[in-house]
């Protein structure tokens, strides 16, 4: 598995379109600081960047890689090696050059402004972190799939229909019903709707760390009050551990018993 991983990760870390993702984020950066001097300022707007660049970015690079590796995979599968360390060293390539890209990409800048002397440190941190689940959580989305459907076509389509459903699609969903049942206690309830998807929990970690979750009103007091204890931080990031690891599961049982 660690060859494999190793020879995907070289492979896109020397393709165009890692320069230009890592690219994309460096200038942003240096855009944004030269913009503003106030690093927590800047990490609030990337925030916002974040939370749906990375999950779309990890989902269409996902699939665009795992069906132009196809006959790279079929060759693999044609040698002695376990299907699980193949897909398994596919995957953690590609969720790790995304990931080395963001962190580099956004780390240069922020260092070079003074971030390693400021208060902000552990935020800028923290949107990393969960910068890089969100890249490991949809990279093994879309490997799914890729793995379930053949077309590349309705692959694509429904790797974008995925990301559309949890950024945008789900929110919606979540204040209609918020809305409808505004009768009823939904303290759990929300809780339990924001577990359910990755994108909104990162949001709301990170909202909380930066101490502005009082825009959210009644709903951002529960959400304190819930992850803003060590227990419910604790709780918040092993869902998200959940959220890579399931996927990741599914993926390699799927990989195992498919006919290629």
């Amino acid at each position: 598995m660690y060859k494999i991983l190793k020879y995907c990760f070289y492979d896109l870390i020397r393709s165009r379109w890692s320069y230009v993702y890592f690219l994309f984020y460096l200038l942003l950066g240096f855009m944004l600081l030269f913009l503003n001097n106030d690093l927590s300022k800047a990490v609030i707007t990337l925030l916002n960047i974040i939370i749906v660049l990375v999950p779309l970015i990890g989902t269409i690079f996902g699939i665009m890689y795992f069906y132009n590796s196809k006959e790279f995979t079929e060759l693999l599968l044609a040698q002695p090696i376990r299907r699980r360390s193949i897909f398994l060293g596919l995957y953690l390539g590609v969720a790790g050059s995304l990931s080395v890209s963001l962190f580099l990409g956004l780390g240069i800048p922020f260092v070079l402004y003074g971030l390693l002397k400021s208060g902000v440190i552990w935020d800028f941190g923290l949107l990393l972190l969960i910068g890089t689940a969100l890249s490991f959580i949809f990279t093994a989305l879309s490997f799914n799939i890729a793995v379930t459907q053949d077309n590349k076509i309705k692959g694509f389509g429904y790797s974008v229909l995925l990301w559309l459903f949890m950024a945008v699609i789900y929110d919606g969903l979540f204040l209609l019903s918020l809305i409808f049942f505004e009768e009823y206690p939904l303290d759990r309830y929300s809780l339990g709707a924001t577990l359910l998807n990755p994108i909104d929990l990162s949001r709301i970690l990170i909202l909380l760390k930066l101490d502005i979750a009082a825009l959210l009103g009644y709903t951002g007091a529960v959400f304190k009050g819930f992850f803003g204890t060590n227990a419910g931080f604790l709780i918040a990031m092993s869902v998200l551990s959940l959220w890579v690891v399931l996927p990741a599961g599914r993926m390699i049982y799927k990989a195992e018993h498919k006919d290629f």
